[in-house]
């Protein structure tokens, strides 16, 4: 691992927190391929059964490292398009494609700003839970570039096509409590409570059971590029996962028993 990432694991919650407080966390090789790293761990631990991701300091994550890129240029870098193309392939985009793969629940915890990538890495948590301080900008056409790590597949999904173009084309700050009317953030927390309500939260999941929560999300990502035949027929695939489990039988067993079932209530 790196310091640029502190990795915490707490009964089946683990905890990312992104440690660059004195950048805003912007991102950095370490902390990336960290990132991918330990999830590509955890998707195939089966002590861990969430993940909540944060962010040192009073920033989620500032994204891109534009001082580290200056640097570069005035020591006399000049990458090549091919260069360029492929440092963003095997860098943020190998995070992108780690969590694309990682079927367990994702919350991020956004405890401050997340702009550009940060935004983004916020957009391919499965959930977002934020301060009331946090806000929310997709920064990269304020520095004459394109969204690079996946804002322009996540965002549309998330807030609609037109809310979402608004947002990349101006560069715009959005609130922590436009960010819930506009739905892209869960819930609202006051800073000094989010870090303790997103763990709780994650704690319930991680209480639930997991293989049916992992189906869950495998469906839901399945459903938004399927149609409802192919939809229907993955759904009865994961239904007969889902009946072999002893979770399943355990509920069964109870519902003869006339007795709560493992999850009632929770």
């Amino acid at each position: 691992m790196t310091d640029h990432l502190l990795v915490e694991l707490d009964g089946h919650v683990l905890r990312l927190t992104l440690n660059q407080p004195q950048k805003k966390n912007a991102f950095s090789p370490e902390m990336v391929g960290a990132l991918a790293d330990t999830l590509d761990s955890a998707l195939s631990d089966d002590d861990v059964r969430v993940v909540v991701v944060t962010g040192a300091g009073d920033a989620f994550s500032a994204g891109g490292d534009l001082g580290r890129r200056a640097q570069e240029v005035a020591g006399g870098e000049t990458p090549t398009p091919f260069d360029r193309m492929n440092r963003l392939q095997t860098g943020t985009h190998r995070l992108a494609r780690a969590i694309e793969q990682f079927d367990k629940p994702l919350i991020a915890a956004v405890n401050g700003a997340a702009a550009g990538a940060g935004m983004d890495l916020a957009l391919m948590c499965d959930i977002r839970f934020a301060s009331t301080n946090a806000r929310f900008c997709e920064a990269y056409i304020r520095v004459g570039l394109i969204p690079g790590n996946g804002g322009c597949h996540f965002l549309p999904r998330l807030i609609g096509t037109g809310r979402a173009l608004e947002l990349l084309w101006t560069g715009d700050w959005l609130s922590a409590a436009d960010a819930e009317r506009v739905g892209l953030v869960n819930r609202l927390h006051a800073p000094e409570a989010l870090l303790t309500e997103t763990l709780a939260f994650a704690h319930r999941l991680a209480g639930g059971p997991p293989i049916q929560q992992r189906l869950i999300k495998r469906l839901v990502r399945h459903n938004e590029r399927s149609d409802l035949k192919s939809s229907l027929e993955y759904t009865a695939a994961a239904m007969a996962a889902a009946q072999g489990t002893a979770d399943y039988r355990e509920a069964i067993e109870a519902y003869k028993e006339k007795r709560p079932g493992r999850y009632e209530g929770k």
